[in-house]
């Protein structure tokens, strides 16, 4: 499906199907200003930077990052949000702010997602490397594809009954995937709501699209899907492999049955993974 398919899709499963039930979660002020702020062929320094400092936490994430060992080099630590924006650069200054209200819209209290935000920012540094390495694909688009990748299940917990049972169900059983059981139980899956979310806060095409089919791996290269959504989705798959191997986890069914996929999409060799992985384990180290 590409992207005016999906959206029909979303549409029609919202007003008639089981999307009803689901509430998306209204999409931060700070996020619309900006949204709004970078979309300009120019975009707004001094509205990014207030943004930035009209909340103390998100100010404070800011300048923690700044300050932290991969951004440090010179030694003279950052105690401003301009100086931060500075050393950071605009992008990675608004990828870092669309984290954290992302967190924020979203809060996650259940065992069943431990470590469910820390893994997103993991996987949205991963994307951002991943696209530096990749001709064409933005580094912004590929980081923003990480931490909104698996949004669709902390929206799915708190809307709707049981799912917290369901993801248990979902992650011992080995004869179908994830998305399977939550489609048996709930009439719909976490790559549906996330792509729904990914439209109703007005994300570009391309990462609604890509949200919806990350799990769909057997389109890679259908003609009729725009390829900068197969990119982020074949990247997303290889991010995913980078963080488990940080993590020390076995490759997960997903990576077994459709690496090659998504490598031959990419254009990389094993030689070219293990470069990857070699890169990022000190920026993963960061999460």
């Amino acid at each position: 499906m590409n992207s005016q398919a999906i959206r029909q899709e979303l549409d029609q499963s919202r007003a008639h199907g089981p999307l009803r039930q689901i509430v998306i979660p209204p999409c931060p002020d700070l996020l619309q200003r900006l949204q709004h702020a970078m979309k300009e062929a120019e975009p707004d320094l001094t509205e990014v930077a207030r943004i930035a400092a009209s909340d103390v936490a998100m100010a404070a994430t800011l300048l923690r990052t700044a300050n932290s060992p991969l951004h440090l080099a010179d030694g003279m630590p950052c105690s401003t949000v301009g100086q931060a924006m500075n050393r950071l650069g605009l992008d990675e200054t608004a990828a870092i702010l669309t984290g954290f209200a992302l967190r924020n819209a979203i809060p996650v209290n259940s065992p069943h997602l431990t470590r469910f935000w820390q893994r997103a920012a993991k996987r949205a540094h991963a994307m951002r490397y991943i696209a530096r390495q990749l001709p064409g694909l933005s580094p912004d688009l590929a980081h923003t594809y990480g931490l909104f990748c698996h949004v669709g299940i902390p929206v799915l917990l708190q809307s709707v009954r049981g799912y917290g049972a369901t993801m248990v169900e979902a992650g011992a059983r080995i004869d179908r995937p994830y998305i399977a059981t939550e489609n048996v139980n709930h009439k719909t899956d976490h790559a549906v709501v996330g792509a729904l979310l990914a439209r109703a806060w007005s994300l570009a095409p391309s990462l609604m699209a890509a949200i919806r089919l990350h799990h769909d791996f057997e389109s890679l290269g259908d003609a009729d899907i725009e390829p900068e959504v197969h990119t982020l989705v074949a990247a997303g798959l290889i991010a995913e492999q980078l963080m488990r191997r940080h993590e020390g986890l076995p490759e997960d069914a997903d990576w077994a049955s459709h690496h090659q996929r998504a490598m031959d999409w990419l254009h990389i060799s094993e030689e070219d993974l293990e470069n990857w992985n070699e890169a990022v384990q000190d920026l993963l180290s960061e999460e």
